[in-house]
């Protein structure tokens, strides 16, 4: 079965009466050599743990099974899970769990798929990310520290252009710190809408997230160093001065303070500071807190 054929696509939603939930961002891919890309990407192994994000119809699932030793697959739409059940029928490596992943206690589900099957490898998250709800996929993933390796996920181009910004770049923001701080972020590939079914309005992009072993910067209280950073960029055109003070509810003179004592002039802007800067400033912050 070519589950990249459109007419193999419509055959399915037909025999099942299936119809795409817009609300749900559902976008099947007409084009292998992105789930390959993505596998290969991600360094999949014959002895890992794959846990797979929004499997649809179950493309990424089966090249993911090609290489792995098993496969989880997290599907929140109940109507998927029968057109799930032939399309991969041939796999005996494959369980799909239909459920919520932001409601899904995913530390949990790791650890009994390794206790019950074995697995002596890497664990590894992959996905087609829905558009709308990117950004809280990825954070739970964080900041839950699962016992992940990697995550690879497809995403909205623009929002991994954001991920992968570095500072100086308009790009950059709080989710580009955020995900820094957690990971090594690298681009595998660039998927152009025109290879969706149906087409979305926007480019996609698949990005790999590698689990740092220590953090981009050691901070004290990493909820002071999350509020830095959020205060910093929710009011970007901002001096730090003004948008630690103004969002941060801060006084200007404590704010003075810090920012000198960190090493940073009060009159640049978030988006020039790095996770390390960042870092300083939020450490400057805990020590005053404490004393």
């Amino acid at each position: 079965m070519n589950l990249y054929s459109p007419k193999t696509i419509r055959q399915l939603k037909e025999k099942y009466g299936f119809r795409f939930a817009k609300g749900l961002g559902q976008n099947f891919l007409t084009d292998p050599s992105v789930p390959e890309a993505m596998v290969e990407g991600s360094g999949i192994g014959p002895e890992d743990l794959v846990i797979e994000i929004g499997p649809g119809i179950g493309v990424l699932t089966a090249a993911a099974a090609e290489a792995a030793g098993r496969v989880v697959a997290i599907e929140v739409d109940e109507r998927l899970i029968p057109i799930l059940g032939e399309t991969l029928r041939e796999y005996d490596n494959i369980e799909v769990i239909c459920a919520d992943v932001l409601k899904t206690d995913l530390a949990q589900l790791i650890g009994d798929q390794i206790r019950q099957h074995g697995i002596t490898g890497q664990v590894r998250i992959i996905g087609n990310l829905p558009y709308y709800i990117t950004t809280p996929i990825i954070m739970k993933l964080l900041e839950d520290e699962l016992p992940v390796s990697s995550i690879t996920v497809m995403m909205q181009k623009e929002v991994a252009d954001r991920i992968e910004a570095g500072p100086g770049s308009k790009a950059y923001g709080a989710i580009s710190v955020a995900v820094q701080y957690y990971c090594r972020v690298s681009r595998i590939v660039s998927v152009p809408k025109e290879v969706f079914l149906p087409s979305p309005k926007v480019d996609s992009a698949v990005l790999l997230l590698e689990l740092r072993e220590q953090k981009a910067a050691e901070v004290k209280d990493e909820a002071r160093f999350f509020a830095c950073v959020k205060a910093g960029f929710g009011q970007r055109r901002k001096t730090l001065v003004n948008a630690l003070s103004g969002a941060g509810n801060l006084p200007k003179d404590l704010v003075r303070q810090v920012l000198e004592a960190a090493g940073i002039e009060e009159n640049r802007r978030a988006e020039t500071l790095s996770i390390e800067e960042f870092a300083k400033i939020a450490d400057q912050l805990t020590s005053r807190e404490g004393a």
